[in-house]
């Protein structure tokens, strides 16, 4: 018997359509998972990626300065934000005497009080 006959009531084996599909389901995600990453890694270390980082730490530490050494609430020191800085997220953990500051996805810079010296910031 060759290849080209089958037995009676034996399944017939379709050629190797699938593969090439088989090959795209885990070649997509790879891809695109790798032009994100290298996106993402462009911006952060881009001109954008550097200003995010020096306004995160710009704003965290005039926010704590203003919330803790100068003893002002929260709602007031936004008044001291410099125009075009409002796209910098500010958190404050009174507990702790800290502020953060971030440029989601680019940037979270965070400054502590100490009674001793002031607001100081953490590493980045």
């Amino acid at each position: 018997m060759n290849a080209s006959q089958a037995l009676p009531n034996s399944p017939q084996i379709p050629p190797r359509a699938g593969a090439p599909r088989r090959l795209w389901l885990w070649l997509v995600p790879v891809l695109l998972l790798t032009a994100l990453a290298g996106g993402w890694l462009g911006l952060r270390y881009s001109g954008t990626g550097r200003q995010a980082a020096l306004a995160t730490g710009y704003i965290a530490h005039v926010m704590c300065s203003c919330r803790y050494v100068g003893g002002r609430d929260m709602a007031s020191c936004e008044t001291d934000r410099e125009p075009g800085t409002d796209v910098v997220e500010v958190s404050d953990d009174p507990q702790a005497r800290t502020v953060t500051a971030s440029v989601p996805l680019l940037s979270r810079r965070t400054a502590r009080f100490d009674p001793e010296y002031g607001c100081s910031l953490d590493e980045p």
